[in-house]
């Protein structure tokens, strides 16, 4: 035998196995109770099993016409459930076979049993029937090369090893065909007797035979990462989908069912938020209501002026009668591009008082990308003011300047301000998001969904608690829709602020109780020390919220509660909250639907999965957006109809997110996966690869280019090109940086470019993501400080950055800086020197002697030359008094 397996027909039985293989995940990713532990340890637990009767009779009837073996059947539901269960279209189970094969071994007493990984494909969502002939194929075609020892079969695939689990396969699939006969001895009675060995050599194995006409046997698991009431369920969802395949084996793989009506409605129940009433009122209804009751309570602060509701309420009526007299109202759209001044709300607030919907625009966006959002709002007015005007692109929309404290610059015709034809359907604002054609995407959402949000945060949070709402967020981010018109519908105080890291500077910031931002910029906050005792409440969303950030939290000395909040901007900022207890070590759920709210958890065929099992998350209800402002293909596309049979004619938005409903004893609660796409959050952001990976494939020095958000180091998040270049000339990151600083928000430019002779590729041709190296986060050749000023902006990377030395060529980018980063060294700048450095200046001067020279430029401003130099004396006799630079007092100055 060893002899005949050689050469030819070694290379033969080889080259089919690899083909059956190929393709074949290396792990199937189950849904465990526990994470997989880095060496197995082989502990088990079993759980038997008996199919009824009938269920195996029809097993039987149903091989018998198809034309396939028992075994073939099973492995083909068996597989079907485990491709359900871990959304791999191909799985591979292995199977042990007798291997006597020949006359010569047939009476000779020995172990010959080998083991075949048998592959199993319902990536395409084959009907049961199909399935069924393919397993039929692969199975004899298996049984054909069954000489090659499995080792052998191993050592030539080279899979990745592990200690973590088996190779090839990690389920097991056995079937007794040949039962033991009935042993007489004289005096005994003989019975065999099952036995419980607790150890288990894979995570699953699956051993059946067939006693008196029914099929049973057991199901046995790794205990390190199944709980034996999850085989248990387990082993109800292959019944359930076996007997659906007997009574259809022309329905699709996707299609049949696993839960059991039990399951089913514990399901629909976690699914649903609590009722709301109807909603027919407008968001702006909602303020004007709270300001006719409070006139008097403070309702905005900036800085040291101070507006009460009757104020806020008069410069946003006054100005909403200027834009009715110019033909806003329903439907009709509003651009609004401001500073963060006191004119910032008053322009939304009289946007939808004058019945239209506000379109944000950040002025800190590139001029190409705010002439994209207007021009694709079809906007009739702008809202902006002097120094922002001349730098936005040409507009056929009306401008109109608003001065600091939102009152027009010039008279308006006054229109009336009745508008019997605002209804809570009408639309709100327009909120652009990044898209994964190179074009932002515009999601409209009217007032009903705006409103439900309101409502259910009216009920969640109380007014203590909403006394003094931090309202840092950008507008064009959606969480800003939460901070200012929450407090401003119940006579709570909205504290304006540049953004979440300004927060200690504040002169109100001792007022401050409810933050609302995401983790980044929160975890930066604790580790500046910057959390007021005031606030009592945090409320994080945007990312994935870390534990030890919840424990940072719980630590500090005013904060009560710390809420974990889910939700994208096309179902009204949140869908999902979960309150985060002060001690656990699980990472923090998404937690269950708000109200009004549907969530459903479903895969890739749009059937609800069972609790513990990962799918897509889809959203319904209240806060459901419209959809993309003039696409409707794209709408269609992820705005699907809601497939349950309980609801009929409403919508589901895809989110592209993967969760799962946590399993038994903590069920009704949702856990965050990850995303099914290249979509992702950082610091906050929702940012579509594909957006920036168009505009570098944009740029005549590109030949292709990848962009991956990367995480090399525990909580840095930071976005990576990896570029093929036609031609290098040693400034083509930089290059490429300032071009995509020209057309992206800053948050967008990636911290580093990685210049590869060509992408990794797979065996069918995609780009390897996995195979993408790591960048180096280093500077240039180090050139030191040569006056005060360059060695005060290097000390201050250094702390920023944790390096131990940088040097006046060194990139702050290059050096691992990103964009949240940068926004912390412009405001230390600015508290410093007083000297305005706009964020967008850091990315086109990236090194400590290109900022210095930057701000230096800013001398010409009467008084800024004394300032700097103050600063420099005030650092240089510090710097003399102390043998080492103190690097808390450094940052202390900037406060002071």
């Amino acid at each position: 035998q060893r002899q005949w397996l050689s050469g030819e027909v070694l290379s033969q039985q080889l080259a089919w196995w690899r083909e059956r293989l190929a393709g074949a995940p290396e792990v199937i990713e189950l849904p465990v109770d526990r994470p997989r532990p880095a060496v197995q340890s082989l502990c088990g637990g079993s759980q038997p099993v008996a199919f009824p009767a009938g269920l195996s009779q029809g097993l039987a009837a149903l091989a018998r016409s198809h034309g396939v073996t028992p075994f073939m059947l099973l492995l083909a539901g068996f597989g079907a459930l485990l491709s359900r269960l871990s959304g791999q279209g191909k799985v591979v189970v292995g199977s042990p076979v007798a291997n006597r094969t020949r006359l010569e071994t047939e009476g000779l007493i020995g172990f010959f049993v080998n083991t075949l990984p048998l592959p199993v494909d319902s990536g395409d969502d084959p009907a049961m029937a199909a399935l069924l002939g393919q397993v039929r194929e692969t199975a004899l075609g298996a049984y054909a090369h069954q000489d090659l020892p499995f080792e052998k079969l191993v050592e030539a695939v080279s899979p990745q090893r592990s200690l973590a689990y088996s190779p090839l396969f990690q389920v097991m699939l056995v079937l007794q065909n040949n039962t033991l006969p009935k042993l007489a001895l004289p005096g005994l009675s003989v019975e065999p007797a099952e036995l419980d060995s607790r150890t288990e050599k894979f995570d699953l194995t699956l051993s059946l035979a067939e006693r008196r006409g029914e099929l049973g046997g057991g199901l046995s698991y790794n205990a390190d990462l199944f709980e034996r009431v999850t085989a248990e369920r387990l082993l109800g969802w292959l019944e359930v989908l076996l007997a659906g395949a007997v009574a259809d084996p022309e329905r699709r793989v996707s299609e049949l069912p696993l839960l059991g009506a039990g399951e089913r409605l514990q399901l629909l129940s976690w699914s649903a938020g609590e009722a709301q009433e109807p909603i027919e009122a407008c968001l702006y209804d909602l303020f004007a209501a709270q300001a006719a009751r409070t006139p008097d309570a403070e309702a905005l602060v900036v800085g040291t002026e101070r507006l009460s509701y009757r104020d806020l309420w008069e410069r946003a009526t006054h100005l909403a009668a200027g834009l009715r007299g110019l033909g806003v109202g329903p439907e009709r759209r509003v651009a609004v591009c401001l500073e963060r001044t006191a004119a910032l709300p008053v322009a939304l607030l009289a946007v939808l008082a004058a019945g239209g919907a506000y379109v944000p625009l950040d002025p800190t966006y590139p001029r190409e990308r705010l002439g994209l959002m207007l021009g694709d709002s079809g906007a009739t007015v702008l809202l902006t003011q002097a120094g922002l005007a001349e730098r936005l692109p040409a507009t056929h929309a009306r401008t109109v300047l608003l001065d600091p404290s939102g009152r027009p610059v010039e008279a308006l015709p006054q229109g009336l301000l009745t508008l019997p034809g605002v209804r809570s359907e009408n639309l709100a604002y327009l909120i652009y998001t990044s898209g994964s054609t190179g074009t932002p995407k515009g999601v409209a959402l009217p007032h009903r969904s705006a409103v439900a949000m309101v409502r259910w945060a009216l009920g969640v949070w109380s007014a203590a608690e909403l006394s003094g709402v931090l309202f840092a967020t950008s507008v064009c981010f959606d969480l800003s829709v939460f901070e200012l018109f929450v407090p401003l519908s119940t006579g709570g105080r909205v504290i304006l602020a540049d953004n979440a890291l300004a927060l200690p500077g504040l002169p109100a910031a001792g007022e401050v109780t409810l933050v609302n931002t995401v983790p980044s910029a929160m975890a930066e906050l604790v580790r500046q020390g910057g959390v007021p005792p005031s606030v009592r409440t945090v409320n994080l969303a945007g990312e994935a919220l870390p534990r030890p950030l919840v424990d940072a939290l719980h630590a500090l000395p005013g904060v009560e509660r710390v809420w974990n909040l889910y939700g994208p901007s096309e179902d009204t900022t949140y869908s999902t909250f979960a309150l985060q207890p002060r001690s656990g070590d699980r990472s923090p759920a998404i937690g269950c639907p708000i109200a009004g709210t549907r969530a459903h958890v479903l895969d890739r065929g749009l059937a609800p999965v069972p609790a513990g099992v990962p799918g897509e998350l889809y959203l319904g209800g209240a806060g459901l957006a419209r959809g993309y402002f003039g696409r409707p293909d794209l709408t269609a596309e992820r705005f699907v109809p809601d497939p349950s049979p309980e609801i009929r004619g409403e919508r589901l938005y895809r989110t592209g997110d993967r969760v799962r409903w946590r399993p038994a004893g903590i069920a009704g609660e949702l856990e965050y996966l990850g995303r099914l796409d290249h979509q992702v959050k950082v610091r906050g952001f929702r940012i579509e690869l594909g957006e920036i990976e168009a505009v570098l494939a944009a740029q005549p020095a590109v030949e292709a280019a990848v962009v991956l958000a990367r995480e090399d180091s525990p909580g840095e998040v930071r976005l990576v090109a990896y570029v093929v270049p036609g031609k290098e000339d040693g400034t083509l990151p930089e290059r490429l940086r300032a071009a995509l600083a020209e057309r992206l928000p800053l948050y967008m430019v990636p911290a580093a470019f990685v210049l590869l002779p060509r992408l990794p590729r797979s065996a069918n041709g995609k780009v390897d993501r996995k195979a993408l190296p790591a960048p180096e986060w280093r500077g240039e050749e180090y050139l030191a400080p040569r006056d005060p000023l360059e060695e005060v902006l290097a000390s201050l990377w250094e702390e920023m950055l944790e390096v131990e030395r940088v040097g006046v060529g060194d990139s702050f980018f290059q050096l691992g800086g990103h964009s949240l980063q940068a926004s912390r060294l412009v405001t230390r700048v600015r508290g410093l020197f007083q000297v305005e450095l706009p964020l967008r200046r850091l990315f086109e001067t990236p090194t400590v002697a290109a900022l210095a020279v930057a701000m230096r430029a800013a001398e010409g401003t009467p008084g800024q030359s004394d300032k700097i130099a103050r600063v420099l004396l005030r650092f240089k006799a510090r710097k003399e008094q102390a043998p080492a630079p103190d690097q808390e007092s450094l940052a202390g100055s900037a406060g002071r």
